[in-house]
């Protein structure tokens, strides 16, 4: 088994700026796509960036120009870079990634984090 811990949520003013991490608690693993997700009460799940093994990226709309995910693969960790935040990016955040344990690949989810922008 493998856990994802993220880390870097908080309370910002708009304008202002956090970064996001998500490690796998374990380097030994191999680790595919990864991606971060936002959820607000009562609305979908939206995926907010994602990124290939091969760091090829991925970004949904609302965040393109602002945000930057990167990953680490020698620490099997991913980042978001926000920046320029607003009320609206105010959300759950939650690190998504695909791992191969024992040859089969599985999809593993982080606990989330709280990510508030306020105006």
């Amino acid at each position: 088994q493998v856990q994802l811990v993220e880390s870097g949520g908080g309370l910002v003013q708009a304008g202002e700026s956090l970064r996001l991490s998500c490690a796998a608690s374990s380097s030994s693993v191999r680790i595919g796509d990864m991606r971060w997700y936002r959820q607000t009460p009562g609305n979908q799940r939206e995926l907010v960036a994602r990124i290939s093994i091969d760091g090829i990226t991925n970004y949904a709309d609302s965040t393109k120009g602002r945000f930057t995910i990167s990953r680490d693969n020698a620490k099997n960790t991913m980042y978001l870079h926000m920046n320029n935040l607003k009320p609206e990016d105010t959300a759950v955040y939650s690190c998504s990634a695909d791992v191969m344990i024992r040859a089969r690949w599985g999809t593993y989810w982080g606990q989330g984090t709280q990510v508030t922008v306020s105006s």
